[in-house]
């Protein structure tokens, strides 16, 4: 026996003991360490960040020099970059033009301003929850609640009457065509909401608040289900084309245009050290990409131990189920209820979860181990019954490496 084998083997055995003492010999045949009960783990789980990330937690990729949001206050209004001063313009693009009845301009004094905006969100307002994750980094860069109005909406009120196949958005990057960031999609996607998606929105704010101009404001794009890039900060110009594909700045960089938020997990507590024979508190999140999410695992080997080669993905391997925590009982950054947000009932209670389009926290016991050098890894399982990295494994559709994390434990 390989000592691979032999490890995996002596793990299982130290597992299934493990539960045998604690007196769930039924739980540990079904290899669910979920419903351990412990107090390392309960610290571990009270150590968790919230739900909904505040606004200035959010990690920050924007692009642009200086970037948008530094200007100082007197350029950001001149720039239309306050909610008093900010306009947005909806035209044919001129090189594939779509017949339009009424285009919002500058020029002609009918672009849509901020007030405008509100009126409509009186009676035509969103809000739905939203990792925002970019697309070549992985680790998202918050979770918030969005609000805004449909941009078919606004779209609508140009009047658009025929070859329209692609709706383009770009925002304001310090008046220099070179840092220009734009994106689009199908104008499908557009007026019309597949799979119980949340509509494409103009969002004015974030977890009940004003956005920031770090966070886009006065207005940005916000598309559920896709990575950042799709969502365009400081949104100043939506353009109708007749064009038949994208032509996003992310096209620039080999990226997936089309692709959506992938299903994937990560740690956020693990020891480091460990002492020998000694239960492994470990405590993660998961993002729900559009395939859902119907489980956690993780699975501990030595840090030397070989792998087959052909087998790159460890779907052999003896994965563990985690347990996906039940939504919480405060949602973070002064969020009292979840009234009115897509997805929640009347109670403001989540009407399934996990949330798509979210995270989800996980947790698990795992039992103590001999001394030595270990990697532990998480995978999920999506609602196909997809396991991680599956069934997109590719960089540059979005990143969902199985993560590797590195614990010793001492003699």
């Amino acid at each position: 026996m390989s000592e691979t084998k032999r490890f995996l083997a002596e793990h299982r055995e130290l597992t299934r003991r493990h539960f045998f003492r604690l007196g769930l010999a039924g739980v540990a045949s079904t290899s669910t360490l979920s419903l351990v009960h412990a107090g390392p783990l309960e610290d571990a789980k009270q150590g968790l960040e919230s739900f909904l990330t505040p606004p200035e937690e959010f990690r920050d990729v924007s692009r642009g020099s200086p970037k948008p949001y530094s200007l100082a206050e007197e350029k950001r209004k001149e720039v239309g970059l306050t909610r008093e001063t900010w306009k947005l313009q909806v035209i044919a693009d001129p090189e594939n033009p779509t017949t339009m009845g009424k285009p919002l301009t500058i020029k002609d004094g009918n672009a849509l301003d901020f007030q405008a905006l509100l009126k409509l969100g009186e009676t035509k307002a969103v809000r739905f929850v939203k990792v925002m994750t970019c697309l070549n980094i992985g680790c998202p860069l918050g979770t918030g609640v969005w609000e805004g109005v449909p941009l078919r909406d606004v779209v609508w009120m140009t009047q658009p009457k025929e070859n329209l196949r692609r709706i383009f958005f770009h925002g304001y990057h310090n008046d220099d065509e070179k840092q220009m960031f734009r994106s689009s999609l199908p104008a499908s996607r557009v007026f019309e909401d597949p799979f119980d998606l949340p509509p494409v929105i103009l969002c004015y704010k974030l977890n009940g608040d004003w956005l920031s101009p770090k966070r886009g404001g006065p207005v940005r794009v916000v598309v559920p289900e896709a990575y950042g890039y799709k969502s365009i900060k400081w949104v100043n110009q939506v353009t109708l084309s007749n064009m038949p594909a994208a032509n996003d700045t992310y096209a620039n960089g080999n990226n997936d245009l089309d692709t959506m938020l992938k299903t994937f997990a990560a740690t956020l507590q693990a020891p480091k050290t460990a002492e020998a024979n000694t239960p492994l508190p470990i405590t993660g999140y998961a993002q729900v990409g559009t395939s859902g999410l119907s489980k956690v695992q993780v699975w501990i080997e030595p840090a030397k131990a070989e792998w087959p080669a052909d087998d790159p993905y460890f779907t052999k391997a003896p994965w563990v189920d985690a347990e996906i925590l039940p939504p919480p009982a405060k949602w973070g950054s002064g969020t009292e209820s979840m009234k009115g947000v897509l997805g929640f009932d009347s109670q403001g209670k989540p009407r399934t979860w996990p949330l798509r389009l979210a995270k989800a926290h996980w947790a698990v016991l795992l039992p103590g181990l001999p001394a030595g050098e270990y990697m532990l890894r998480s995978r999920t399982i999506d609602a196909n019954a997809q396991a991680q990295p599956m069934p997109r494994p590719f960089k540059k559709s979005g990143r969902c490496d199985i993560e590797a994390v590195k614990i010793t434990v001492a003699g």
